[in-house]
This record gives C-alpha cells, sequence and structure tokens, in this order.
C-alpha cells in the first residue's frame, strides 16, 4: 500500500473484499462482519495489529486470520445458535464437514484470487500445502447432489460459458435469460437450485431485481458474476455472500458454486 495514503483509506479500500471473504467462510453475513468488526476494533487497541493491517492485502488478510484462529470455532457455534433461517443454520451446522484452513485456503485462491503462494502466507503455509488444501475442500464439496442451475446474463459468449462449465460440473441447466422478465418467465412451473445472475441485463433490466423477484417465490441460492461489483458492495443493503468478478477464472465460478450449494442446502444434516 501507499505510503502517502492513510491507513484508514489503506484498509477502507480492501474492507468490502475482506466483508466478501467473511461472509462466504463463516456463511453468514451477519458473523462475517462480526469477525471484520472484531478486527477494526482490535487495531484500534493495538499497535501491533494496526501495523498488520498497514502491510498491504496479504498483511490485512494474514492478521483477519489470526484473529479467526483465535475467536472462529466458537463463534461459529453461536451463529449456529442465532441463524435466522434454515439455510444459514444449515450453512454453519455443515461448516464442520471442511476443515478450517482447507476453506480458507479455496477462498483466498479462488474467491479473493490470491496466488497460492500469497495464500500461504496468509495462512503460514507452503505454496504445496495451499495446493492440496484446495483440492481437498472442493473434493468435499462436490459430494453434494447436483442441482439445476438458472442462468441470468444478457451476453452470449458468456451465457454459453457458464453453460458449459455448470454442465461440467454435472449440473443441470434450468434455463438462460437475457432479461428480468424472461427470467420470471422460467420459474412460471419450477424453481432452480442455483442462480447465475449478471447485473446489467440486455434490455436495461437489472439482474438486482431479477433475482428479488425469484426470491420472494422461493429461497435459492444466488451466485452475482459481475464486472461491477462495487454496486453491490456497499454496505447499504444486504450482500451478496458469491460475488465472482469479470473477468472470471472458471476455477473461482466453480468454487462459488460448490460453496453455495453447500452453504445453501436445506437438505437435512
Amino acid at each position: 500500500m501507499s505510503s502517502g495514503q492513510s491507513l484508514g483509506n489503506q484498509v477502507a479500500s480492501q474492507l468490502p473484499f475482506l466483508r466478501r471473504y467473511a461472509r462466504a467462510l463463516t456463511g453468514s453475513q451477519t458473523a462475517g462482519d462480526a469477525h471484520v468488526r472484531a478486527l477494526l476494533e482490535a487495531a484500534l487497541r493495538d499497535a501491533d495489529q494496526r501495523a498488520a493491517l498497514g502491510e498491504g492485502r496479504v498483511g490485512l488478510y494474514r492478521a483477519f486470520t489470526r484473529l479467526w484462529a483465535t475467536r472462529g470455532q466458537t463463534d461459529n457455534k453461536q451463529a449456529a445458535a442465532a441463524a435466522a433461517g434454515e439455510h444459514e443454520a444449515g450453512a454453519q451446522a455443515r461448516l464442520a464437514a471442511i476443515a478450517t484452513t482447507a476453506r480458507q485456503a479455496l477462498l483466498l485462491t479462488t474467491l479473493e484470487e490470491f496466488s497460492a503462494a500469497q495464500a500461504g502466507e496468509i495462512l503460514g503455509l507452503s505454496a504445496d500445502e495451499i495446493a492440496a488444501l484446495v483440492a481437498e475442500a472442493i473434493a468435499e464439496i462436490e459430494r453434494e447432489q447436483a442441482t439445476s442451475v438458472l442462468i441470468i446474463e444478457d451476453e452470449p459468449l458468456i451465457s454459453m460459458q457458464l453453460e458449459d462449465l455448470v454442465a461440467g460440473l454435472g449440473h443441470k441447466i434450468f434455463g438462460t435469460a437475457a432479461t428480468r422478465s424472461q427470467a420470471i418467465e422460467l420459474m412460471d412451473e419450477a424453481v432452480p437450485g442455483l442462480v447465475l445472475a449478471d447485473i446489467q441485463l440486455a434490455d436495461g433490466s437489472s439482474g438486482l431485481d431479477a433475482v428479488d423477484d425469484i426470491l420472494a417465490i422461493a429461497s435459492v441460492p444466488v451466485i452475482f458474476i459481475t464486472a461491477y461489483p462495487e454496486r453491490l458492495l456497499t454496505g447499504d443493503r444486504p450482500e451478496p455472500t458469491y460475488l465472482v468478478t469479470k473477468p472470471f477464472q472458471e476455477a473461482t465460478v466453480r468454487a462459488a458454486i460448490s460453496q453455495a450449494l453447500f452453504f445453501g442446502s436445506s437438505r437435512p444434516l
């Protein structure tokens, strides 16, 4: 980070992404934000913690990891007890199925797009150890049942790329829509198990509104795939746990799908 930039501004520029990571790690916006808040409060009290936050993006995530290691498991149990709905409660209960470090390695290298070496620096491991942990996490998550996926995307090439990716993971294509109205029409007779949605659609309609319409009908895991992540990572409204930035890597989308199905499943434990 630039030495000419205040620590507050340095951290603020990365805060939306750290909150995204914390939400994906915990499966809950409330629990994730609580961990981020605890980190910032610790930095106010402790000079060493403030220094760690000023060491760039890797340093910020490393400081968060240290805090998570000391309070994460206890807070997960509390979050499970206080979960507002069956999806969040199920997510918290399933966290034990994947070792904490493997889950962190997966999210750091896919959702947050750190290199294996950077993720290793954050977690105190080698790049080879990170690669092994990521493979372990994906194998565990992909044991979930296949589902049907609705793709809301107005760019034909990207839509076809997502269709191929989804099918390659063993899921069925529920349908594809380029506008809000097309998405709702597809919901007339059935409900998908997962939604992949862009924000800006072909006729000027909003993928956000399309998702709101869908969630009014049924509780479905949603992944936003957009070139405009700043429109969602504002703190002004409930933010998506899964947000992939365009141009995306297929590995990132694959990991997001696996995580969303893992956390979004309402199957009995």
